[in-house]
C-alpha cells in the first residue's frame, strides 16, 4: 500500500511551505492539492493557484511524488496546461502525478462564464481534454501539434525538449461511470474515486467495491490487465474522516486494501469545518509510516 496526502491551497506559503516537507519526512508516499479556483464551502477563504504551489512544493521536497488532485477541462486548455505541467514535472525530476478529470458543477464550472453542460457534454469534453494532454505530453511529434474537435482546437503547438517521465507524466483518472473507467483503460496508469456522491458509511464501501469490479470489467475489454493499473481511494468521502483516529485510519487502509486499492489518500487536518481533525493524529500516523518505510 501507498499512502497520499491532500494539502489544501489555502495557506501562505510560509506555512504551506512546511506542510509540503513534512508530508515527505513523515513518510508519505504522494502529496496532492486541489486544482479549483476556488471550492465548496470554503469558496470565501484564501485559495492559492494550484501549479506554483506544486512548482514551490518540487522545490522545498525531493522524494515524494506531487500531483493535481484533480485538474479539469473546467478552465484549462489542453496547450497551455501541458506546457505548465511538463515544465514542473521537469522541475521535480519526474515526481508530478497528474490528477485528471471531467470537471464537476460547482464554482469552477461558471465563474468563466460558460453554459451549464450535460453529463455527456463534459464527458466529451474530458475525452478531447486527455487525448490531447496524451498527445502533448508524450513530445513524440517533432514541430507542431494540431488538433480540431469540438472543444479544443490546436494549431501549430509546440513541446521543446523531452518528457522527465517515460512516455509522459503517470495519468491519475478520476471515474466512476461506464464510459469513463473505459478512458481509464486506455489512457490512465492510475484511477482515483471518491465512490459515488452522497453515499455514506457501508453504503459507500460496498459502492467503491462494485466500482473497482467494474473498472475490472472495463479494463478486460480494453484488452488490459486490470493490475496494471494503480487504484487510488480517496478518503474522507464517505461521512467518516480517515485521521479522525489512528484506529479509523488502520481500519479504512486494510478495507481499501482488501478491495484491491494500491493507494489511499487522506487528508491534511484542517482547524474547523470540512476536514476538521487533530494533527496530532496525521503525526502519530506518518511516524508509523516512516518505521514501516524504514523496515522495508
Amino acid at each position: 500500500m501507498r499512502y497520499g496526502i491532500v494539502i489544501l491551497p489555502q495557506d501562505p506559503w510560509t506555512v504551506a511551505r512546511e506542510k509540503w516537507r513534512r508530508a515527505e519526512s513523515l513518510g508519505f508516499d504522494h502529496a496532492w492539492t486541489y486544482d479549483h479556483l476556488s471550492w465548496r464551502s470554503l469558496a470565501e477563504e484564501p485559495w492559492n493557484a494550484t501549479l506554483p504551489t506544486l512548482t514551490a512544493a518540487a522545490a522545498v521536497t525531493s522524494t515524494i511524488r506531487l500531483g493535481t488532485f484533480v485538474a479539469s477541462p473546467n478552465f484549462r486548455h489542453p496547450v497551455p496546461f501541458a506546457k505548465d505541467v511538463a515544465t514542473v514535472d521537469d522541475m521535480s525530476s519526474g515526481r508530478l502525478l497528474l490528477g485528471l478529470g471531467s470537471g464537476g458543477t460547482g464554482f469552477d464550472a461558471f465563474v468563466l462564464g460558460q453554459p451549464e453542460y450535460s453529463p455527456r457534454q463534459r464527458h466529451e469534453r474530458f475525452v478531447e481534454f486527455v487525448t490531447a494532454l496524451d498527445d502533448l505530453l508524450r513530445f513524440e511529434t517533432s514541430g507542431a501539434i494540431d488538433f480540431a474537435g469540438d472543444w479544443f482546437t490546436a494549431h501549430g503547438a509546440r513541446m521543446v525538449g523531452s518528457p522527465a517521465q517515460t512516455p509522459r507524466v503517470p495519468f491519475v483518472l478520476a471515474a466512476n461511470g461506464p464510459k469513463g473507467l473505459a478512458l481509464v483503460s486506455r489512457y490512465g496508469q492510475g484511477w482515483v474515486t471518491t465512490g459515488p456522491e452522497g453515499a455514506t458509511g457501508e453504503d459507500w464501501w460496498s459502492a467503491v467495491a462494485e466500482l473497482s469490479g467494474r473498472l475490472d470489467a472495463a479494463a478486460d475489454d480494453a484488452g488490459r490487465d486490470p493490475a496494471s493499473i494503480d487504484r487510488y481511494l480517496s478518503f474522507d468521502s464517505g461521512g467518516q474522516f480517515s485521521l479522525e483516529s489512528v484506529g479509523v485510519f488502520d481500519d479504512m487502509v486494510g478495507r481499501a486494501a482488501a478491495l484491491g486499492f494500491t493507494d489511499v489518500v487522506s487528508h491534511w487536518p484542517r482547524a474547523t469545518g470540512i476536514y476538521a481533525g487533530s494533527e496530532d493524529v496525521l503525526l502519530e500516523v506518518g511516524a508509523r509510516l516512516v518505521t514501516t518505510g524504514a523496515a522495508e
